[in-house]
């Protein structure tokens, strides 16, 4: 598997040219000695491409609102297993369940019958570092938003407990920029 930056990088899903890494840094003075400190804050976009399934159509000939966050769900999921590394599945095997605790989806246009469309998908730490992930998303046609979301998640233990962040999903994030309102 390709890896950016330390990060493994999906076939078709996350490329170079969508992946943004600003520098920022400072010097401290400690004797007479000089030292840069300096720190990376990344944002990473990944995308997935789909077509508008038929059964996806409602009565209008516009595909139901219903369906924008299973598409969303999709690139999310992948995500979370490509970059993240962290998979729904044998993880929920060992006990670990990753969920949503909450997501804001806003409509801008329609997608119709047959539209091949893209879904984005970058992810952002707590701002005030709660054990949370949040993922802005996006449905684009030929560039152009269609629809906008936040979702935003934790895990919690299958056994019941306080939500966390495992350890292996912490490391991937620490260099990721803080969702700001």
């Amino acid at each position: 598997m390709t890896e950016i930056n330390g990060l493994p990088a999906a076939s078709g899903g996350l490329t170079a040219s969508t992946f943004h890494v600003p520098v920022f840094g400072y010097f401290l003075r400690q004797a007479d000695a000089y030292f840069c400190v300096s720190f990376k804050i990344m944002t990473m976009e990944y995308s997935k491409s789909y077509i508008v399934k038929d059964e996806h159509i409602d009565v209008q000939g516009i595909m139901d609102g219903l369906y924008y966050p299973f598409y969303m769900e999709w690139c999310r999921h992948d995500f979370i297993r490509d970059v993240l590394g962290f998979d729904f599945e044998t993880e929920a095997k060992n006990g670990v369940y990753m969920v949503l605790s909450s997501y804001s989806l806003h409509f801008l246009r329609s997608l119709k019958k047959g539209d091949e469309f893209t879904v984005t998908c970058s992810v952002y730490r707590d701002r005030i570092g709660m054990p949370k992930l949040h993922f802005k998303q996006a449905i684009l046609l030929n560039n152009k938003a269609m629809a906008k979301a936040v979702f935003s998640g934790t895990c919690v233990p299958a056994s019941g407990g306080r939500p966390y962040l495992p350890e292996s999903v912490l490391v991937r994030l620490q260099d990721f920029s803080v969702l700001e309102d």
